[in-house]
């Protein structure tokens, strides 16, 4: 049973009271993991492509550990308000697009997609994002997803009534709610929103299917990661015995 979704009269007065306290003292669930994502960065940190940049959140804390920062949105609101928050910094570039839509190229170290996966068609965006990223390069995903067996509900269970206490713990005063025109004041237009498609654990599937190796949990606060990073190209031509390669693939012997 979905407490989202249930019509069990309890249940639903019990999801109201609880949605009226999380109002009262709301806390960002995709924020959160920010953290989880910085410290999964790989070493080489030359290029990061956040997936999802709505209005550039991630991509500020990706710009102080990258050398360049791609933020790509295909919502046309989201994409504007992180290039205006950008202005002038030439190592952040925004783009309007679709993800599918940019070369799978391989030239980019990190991709993050944070709340933005279930926007896409799962295996076709798991693919794709294998070919854009370098080898070696790694994927860091924190999605949702729907209920799809007991153990699931319990993690959500949970969530559900840790979730104001951790509220009263990051915003202890009382939020004063906003005019309902669609937009905020401090955080700009509403991001875009749509329900998960999949369980969690047909993403797990589908993930460790498409990406051999990859590494799925299941999170308190309604939320998944999956990490995975690309294996790097094998050597074609092996090196004289006791020789190094040198960047470039350049071989260096050991002198005498």
């Amino acid at each position: 049973m979905d407490p989202r979704t249930t019509t069990n009269p309890l249940v639903r007065a019990g999801g109201r009271a609880l949605g009226r306290l999380n109002a009262r003292h709301p806390w960002n669930h995709n924020d959160h993991f920010h953290g989880w994502v910085v410290r999964r960065l790989p070493r080489r940190r030359l290029r990061a492509l956040d997936v999802g940049c709505g209005t550039g959140t991630l991509v500020d804390r990706l710009r102080r550990e990258v050398v360049e920062v791609v933020g790509l949105d295909v919502d046309a609101s989201m994409a504007e308000a992180t290039r205006t928050r950008f202005a002038g910094d030439p190592a952040v570039t925004v783009r309007h697009d679709g993800f599918l839509d940019l070369p799978a190229d391989g030239s980019f170290d990190v991709v993050t997609m944070v709340a933005s996966l279930h926007h896409m068609e799962l295996e076709a965006a798991l693919r794709h994002a294998a070919g854009v990223l370098a080898p070696g390069g790694r994927l860091l995903v924190v999605g949702l997803a729907r209920l799809g067996s007991p153990r699931e509900l319990a993690v959500d269970l949970v969530s559900s009534f840790v979730n104001p206490v951790v509220g009263l713990v990051k915003q202890p005063r009382v939020a004063v709610p906003g005019p309902d025109d669609g937009t905020d004041a401090e955080d700009g237009p509403a991001m875009p929103v749509r329900d998960a498609r999949e369980t969690y654990g047909e993403v797990a599937a589908t993930a460790r299917r498409v990406l051999p190796g990859a590494r799925f949990r299941q999170r308190l606060f309604f939320r998944y990661t999956l990490e995975w990073t690309r294996p790097p190209v094998p050597s074609s031509t092996p090196s004289p015995s006791g020789a190094a390669r040198g960047p470039g693939g350049v071989v260096f012997a050991p002198d005498g």
